[in-house]
């Protein structure tokens, strides 16, 4: 029985066990499995979901790997940034999700990738390390093996593994780098949304302007955590929402989605411990963007 590790940090005390497994992307319908299993474990013994964590308590979360069968390999567009026989990264376009959710079973990442793996002769069994929103495009790292995942996982939650994102925004930022600290949590009316609340779990986000316009500047963006929406709602919060996004600001002429791209990925091979770095360029719509902003 394979489980992934995690230790619990300061950031992450006094949390619950279901809103930390919440944080670490373990849905509803999973978390009602992995109780029923006995799956989820406290230090050791199983645990209850109202059970209050402490920094350096060990939770360790049986993994609930997909059937061959339950993913449908389908012949899509596939951009691979990276591969070798323990992972793989893809370039994910805009409009497209990371994996099958609810109703959508077909057309995301992973339908493709399953093709991509079954066309090549390799086993179909892969785990998405981070996801990305529907509109948001960029690198997407896949483990191809539950160790993999999780060894991955720890260097995700230690911040041995990096993200860096590029984001179009509306507005100059006063100060030209900084460091976003507001907590976020769930909406209070809109289910599909996230919003800041002090009672909200801790949310990190590091930017630095890399160019500027007419009121708009092109920002880099380094996560310390990875809460949902977090890019779009912590730059909203700050008056400066990301251009197109209009769940969090408002459509752009310039762009008909979100202009947020994940440029680059960063780790330390599980295997051979040599660091890696995975890029990916900006998609066409973003690049038309900045020429009709530097024009």
């Amino acid at each position: 029985m394979a489980f992934s590790i995690y230790t619990v940090t300061e950031q992450e005390a006094s949390l619950s066990v279901r809103d930390f497994l919440k944080i670490h992307h373990v849905s509803a319908r999973q978390v009602q499995k992995l109780t029923r299993s006995k799956g989820i474990l406290l230090n050791g013994r199983p645990a209850f979901l109202k059970a209050t964590l402490r920094a350096g308590d060990i939770v360790k979360i049986k993994q609930i790997i997909p059937q061959e069968s339950s993913i449908q390999a389908e012949d899509l567009p596939i951009e691979v940034l990276y591969e070798d026989d323990y992972l793989i990264a893809l370039n994910k376009p805009p409009r497209q999700l990371v994996h099958p959710a609810g109703r959508t079973t077909s057309g995301t990442l992973s339908n493709a990738l399953a093709y991509y793996l079954k066309q090549n002769g390799k086993p179909v069994s892969f785990h998405p390390i981070h996801r990305l929103d529907r509109d948001t495009s960029g690198c997407v790292l896949f483990a191809k093996s539950a160790d993999v995942q999780r060894e991955l996982e720890k260097q995700r939650d230690t911040h041995t593994l990096t993200r860096t994102y590029r984001a179009l925004v509306s507005g100059i930022l006063t100060e030209p780098e900084g460091t976003i600290t507001f907590p976020i949590g769930a909406h209070p009316t809109l289910a599909n949304r996230r919003a800041v609340r002090a009672d909200g779990d801790p949310a990190v986000t590091h930017y630095r302007t890399v160019a500027t316009y007419d009121n708009a500047a092109l920002v880099e963006l380094n996560l310390e955590t990875g809460r949902t929406h977090q890019i779009r709602l912590h730059l909203s919060a700050i008056d400066l929402p990301i251009l197109g996004d209009n769940m969090y600001g408002k459509r752009s002429a310039l762009i008909k989605r979100q202009a947020l791209h994940a440029v680059e990925t960063s780790f330390i091979h599980p295997k051979t411990n040599e660091r890696i770095t995975v890029k990916a360029p900006l998609t066409a719509d973003i690049e038309t963007a900045i020429d009709l902003l530097t024009k």
